[in-house]
């Protein structure tokens, strides 16, 4: 790969980054740009393994992955919202609907504890209102 910016075609990254963006909304190169001068490797990481990998040889449909997705970051707390927030958004891109999104975390008030739960429905409620101004 020659850089984060300009990944040969057909390479796992150039891969990956097609797979990012369609997965999340945003260009590849903007999340690149973001951690250019702290953590240019994590980008590839992310790139390759998680979306030119992971997502990309998985046997799951996309609304399976968005939903498994914001379960997992959702009990991770506050470690986890930022991208809780964006994850919510793709999840929504791939269908899974505002209906399902809450009763998911609801369904987490059980088994993570209600904490959990609320801070993701309010998560998810700031996230609506977003997609609502937009």
């Amino acid at each position: 790969m020659k850089d984060n910016q300009h990944p040969e075609p057909g390479s796992r990254y150039a891969r990956g980054s097609a797979i990012f963006e369609e997965a999340l909304g945003i260009p590849a190169d903007a999340f690149a740009r973001s951690l250019a001068d702290v953590a240019p490797r994590f980008t590839r990481y992310v790139m390759e393994w998680e979306f030119a990998d992971m997502v990309g040889e998985s046997s799951l449909d996309a609304r399976t992955r968005e939903i498994v997705a914001i379960t997992s970051l959702a009990t991770l707390g506050a470690t986890g919202a930022a991208v809780l927030k964006l994850r919510i958004a793709s999840a929504l891109k791939a269908g899974v609907t505002r209906e399902a999104i809450i009763d998911i975390f609801i369904q987490l008030g059980i088994t993570a504890g209600f904490p959990i739960a609320l801070a993701a429905i309010h998560a998810a409620q700031e996230q609506f209102s977003a997609a609502d101004a937009a």
